[in-house]
């Protein structure tokens, strides 16, 4: 399994979006605050496990990294597989991150746009699949001022073997519902959303801030869906100022 890590001290693990790697990360791993140890891995999965089967991919690089506690968190599908691994291994959680992502299962909409996804992916391969998902995850004005933005995250994709990514497409796809487990998070939870996300826009962080006892939002501006990417400096100080205050 391969991970990315910086800094030393208290364990952070940063779980990464569809349909990108640790890699995505790298920003945050760039700026770790002192006492603080920050973990990316790359998901893994076998066939048909879903989301569950990243999770437990997860909480066995905690088991290999012989850690016990950490704060864990992600964005986007990293999101939906910090859910699956609370309703796993709550005992490791010191404090959550839920980042530009959403409790709700996939809609019947939603599931045909997957199913479309995983057609086009069979057919054309990664590329197209950057094609139609950068208007996506990034917003306008990225697409607009910050080019090196958009080829990091094309880059990203375009790296991403086929069966890799029709994997994480089946889970998405197959996830569970997780808004009954929001009010049961015993942990610190740190809620981020993009100012211009489009795919969970900010009125979805401000509904699980509602619905879980310990949680705040913060709104990233001028960011879209990767807002670690378009705005690291402002999302990595959230992070830390979350972190700090909750020691």
């Amino acid at each position: 399994m391969r991970w990315l890590e910086s800094g030393s001290g208290w364990p952070v693990v940063l779980l990464h979006a569809f349909p990108l790697s640790a890699d995505m990360w790298r920003p945050q791993l760039a700026a770790v605050p002192e006492g603080y140890r920050f973990i990316a891995p790359d998901l893994c999965t076998r066939p048909g496990e879903g989301i569950d089967g990243y999770a437990r991919c997860a909480g066995a690089l905690l088991d290999r990294l012989e850690i016990d506690t950490a704060a864990i968190g992600g964005l986007s599908m990293g999101g939906y597989v910090t859910f699956a691994l609370y309703r796993l291994l709550s005992r490791r959680f010191s404090q959550l991150i839920l980042a530009d992502t959403r409790p709700q299962a996939d809609t019947d909409d939603g599931r045909a746009g997957r199913q479309a996804l995983r057609r086009l992916l069979a057919e054309a391969g990664a590329t197209a699949v950057a094609d139609v998902m950068l208007p996506r995850l990034l917003s306008e004005r990225a697409r607009r001022e910050q080019p090196d933005v958009v080829t990091v995250v094309r880059t990203l994709i375009e790296a991403q073997p086929a069966p890799v990514l029709d994997a994480a497409i089946v889970a998405m796809m197959e996830r569970p519902d997780s808004t009954p487990d929001l009010a049961h998070i015993a942990v610190p939870v740190l809620l981020i959303a993009g100012e211009h996300d489009e795919v969970t826009p900010p009125d979805v962080a401000q509904e699980m801030e509602r619905a879980i006892p310990r949680a705040r939002a913060a709104v990233i501006p001028e960011a879209g869906h990767l807002s670690n990417l378009e705005r690291p400096g402002v999302f990595s100080r959230a992070l830390h100022d979350f972190l700090l205050a909750n020691i």
